[in-house]
């Protein structure tokens, strides 16, 4: 087993949580996860929001379409624990220096929103965090425009389908890694979502992946560390 195989919570800890909520950050930082991955999408007004979702139906009391709605539109619905629904802004003060590995998921598969990439680059380069953040999209145009951004990022290219000549995509198009559905060998970088399952969990661990994105990280992290003990 890996000690560093990184144990991400999946939009927060929506086990205990709302998922992509506040709270949710708070008690993950607080009980020092070692990665968070979350979503990010553009309101009307050009605001980066955290939420999973292009529309805001499914996880608050409201409804729209986010890049139809301004801020102050969506600032009148909120998640089921009541609080508003998170800018990125927001979410970068509780984890500001926190050491915690983040992973922001640019939304941009279903909805290339304009200017998403620089403006998201220039608030995380201005962010006092205390690690590099690890940048995933299903849109591999969108990791181009952040690659000419900013060359020297992590950018990784999340797909649901097998890849083919996994390392040599990997070097051609100038990417960290893989975030993939299912682990596949021959991969140096990879990170699997979304793992609450015991059983996969220990077999990825053993396949010494980079990161278990996940549900439930108390779950996983405990899996985890009773791995390393017991080797």
């Amino acid at each position: 087993m890996l000690p560093q195989t990184l144990i991400f919570g999946h939009r927060g800890y929506p086990k205990k949580f709302p998922e992509n909520s506040l709270a949710g950050f708070r008690y993950a930082v607080q009980q020092e996860i070692d990665g968070l991955e979350f979503d990010v999408h553009l309101t009307k007004d050009q605001v980066p929001i955290v939420m999973h979702d292009e529309k805001i139906d499914r996880t608050s009391n409201g409804h729209g379409q986010i890049n139809q709605l301004t801020l102050n539109e969506i600032r009148q619905y909120h998640l089921s624990n009541g609080e508003k629904i998170p800018t990125l802004s927001e979410f970068l003060h509780v984890v500001a220096e926190n050491p915690v590995q983040l992973n922001l998921e640019l939304k941009t598969d279903k909805i290339h929103y304009a200017g998403i990439e620089q403006l998201v680059l220039k608030m995380i380069a201005q962010a006092p965090l205390a690690k590099p953040v690890i940048f995933s999209s299903f849109n591999l145009p969108t990791l181009k425009i952040c690659q000419e951004l900013v060359p020297q990022g992590q950018y990784c290219w999340l797909t649901k389908h097998r890849v083919d000549n996994p390392q040599k995509f990997i070097q051609q198009e100038h990417l960290a890694g893989l975030h993939l559905h299912h682990y596949q060998a021959g991969i140096a970088c990879q990170r699997i979502w979304t793992i609450d399952n015991t059983l996969i969990a220990r077999r990825l661990l053993k396949n010494q992946v980079a990161g278990i994105i996940t549900n439930d990280f108390e779950k996983i992290r405990h899996l985890k560390d009773t791995a390393v003990t017991t080797n």
